[in-house]
């Protein structure tokens, strides 16, 4: 018992900042659209598409920080702070040279990248205009990303959300600024929202990296120029199909948007809506993977195999509850929270339907978030790459096709997510206790 009530303690340590900070970065997306939305529909859809690109970056960002936490959980985990931090080291040099290279198409092809959307002209050209700082800022966002999630796999997650939480009132702040203009600063519109946003969170970057070069923090600064090719190679072979697996998730939710789109504007917006009310529990589970990866990696490197395993049932035991009660919560206030985003009846009504479907699908997401997450932490990043593409194509869009063929209605489209989330924990949970992960070598 008092094991369990330590890893329990262990696990909610290092999963509540994680939570908090995605809570933060969701809510400064909503506050882009709030101040987009005094200049107009047009505004609004320029910061939406603006979000879609930069999400489309952070998948392949986020291949490398997965690849970071297995990497520096392992090497930390066995007491090899050296190599924790030359993996560190070697991370945060790959962040430039593929944030900048991430950078370059919305600073050099930015019509061409909005082009692809569809929009009239006035909204393209805010678009482009929004995307093109995105590009410039990338790379301080790829070096906040890595030394934030090199520092989380050590169990210090406390200091990475005291500065996102400096960078995001920076952001909006900065941003609200710029595009209203105040005393002598100009009104600049859409577009300051990501240059006045971005420059302030460089600036909190450049100070969150001086703090650690200047040894402040656990993970210390190897201060040489050469990287491990080792490393690299290895980072690289860990991170690729968290990569491949982040660009599918996206090119499948822009199809099934599509889809969902055919059923007409309401169940559009509803289908909108409900996705972004539920990405609240989402973040929630998300939080808990996390955890799981770290203490997995960190247990795995002390040669704890036993310990690791029940880090990630525990893991597991926790996403489900908390994830269980948020979606209690959601169905309970359904009405009340549906009402509160749009005023129109139908919409309304499907967006109350949808958001009890998606209650439905939360245990599944929580053995997703945390099992998966286990898997990463101990750098099995292939199956839940698997997983992912069993579970979205026969799950969920040759499904939807065939509803969609068949002319039935938007709920049997909503009820396919209960399919694809079905497929992904029963092959996710099989890889867990088959314990085949736990063989894997990582650097």
């Amino acid at each position: 018992m008092p094991e369990n009530i330590s890893t329990s303690r262990r696990v909610w340590e290092l999963a509540w900042p994680t939570i908090i900070s995605n809570l933060i970065f969701t809510t400064v997306g909503f506050l882009h659209i709030k101040i987009a939305s005094p200049m107009g529909t047009s505004a609004v859809a320029a910061v939406t598409t603006g979000h879609r690109v930069f999400f489309l970056i952070q998948a392949v960002l986020m291949g490398l920080s997965v690849a970071t936490t297995a990497a520096v959980a392992r090497s930390w985990g066995a007491q090899d702070a050296r190599k924790a931090e030359m993996v560190t080291w070697t991370s945060l040099a790959m962040a430039v040279l593929v944030g900048g290279l991430l950078g370059l198409p919305p600073m050099l092809v930015p019509e061409w990248i909005v082009g692809a959307f569809g929009l009239d002209a006035a909204t393209t050209e805010m678009a482009v205009r929004f995307i093109f700082w995105l590009g410039v800022f990338n790379i301080f966002s790829a070096l906040n990303m890595m030394l934030s999630t090199a520092l989380r796999a050590t169990g210090d997650v406390i200091t990475p959300l005291w500065f996102l939480c400096f960078s995001s009132l920076f952001y909006v702040i900065c941003g609200y600024l710029l595009a209203n203009g105040l005393g002598i600063l100009p009104k600049l519109g859409v577009e300051a929202i990501s240059l006045g946003g971005g420059s302030a969170a460089a600036l909190v970057t450049v100070a969150f990296l001086a703090v650690w070069w200047r040894g402040h923090f656990n993970l210390k600064p190897v201060r040489q120029l050469k990287v491990s090719l080792p490393v690299a190679r290895q980072l690289v072979n860990i991170g690729l199909p968290s990569v491949i697996e982040q660009g599918f998730v996206q090119l499948a939710f822009l199809a099934f948007f599509a889809i969902v789109a055919r059923y007409g504007t309401t169940a559009y917006a509803a289908y909108g809506i409900g996705i972004s009310l539920v990405s609240f529990s989402i973040v929630v589970g998300f939080g808990f993977g996390i955890a799981a990866a770290t203490l997995v990696g960190q247990q795995l490197g002390a040669g704890n195999a036993e310990l690791a395993m029940r880090a990630g049932w525990r893991g597991l035991r926790m996403a489900m509850a908390a994830m269980l009660l948020f979606s209690m919560l959601m169905v309970a206030f359904a009405t009340e929270l549906a009402t509160f985003m749009i005023d129109d009846e139908e919409t309304i009504r499907l967006t109350a339907i949808f958001i009890s479907i998606l209650a439905l699908c939360q245990p599944l997401l929580a053995v997703e978030f945390a099992h998966a997450g286990a898997l990463r932490g101990a750098g099995d990043t292939r199956f839940p790459l698997i997983a992912t593409i069993c579970g979205i194509l026969l799950g969920r869009l040759i499904p939807a096709l065939i509803f969609l063929a068949l002319d039935l209605s938007i709920y049997w489209i909503f009820m396919v997510m209960v399919l694809d989330y079905g497929i992904k924990a029963v092959l996710v949970l099989h890889r867990y206790r088959s314990r085949k992960w736990m063989q894997l070598k990582v650097v």
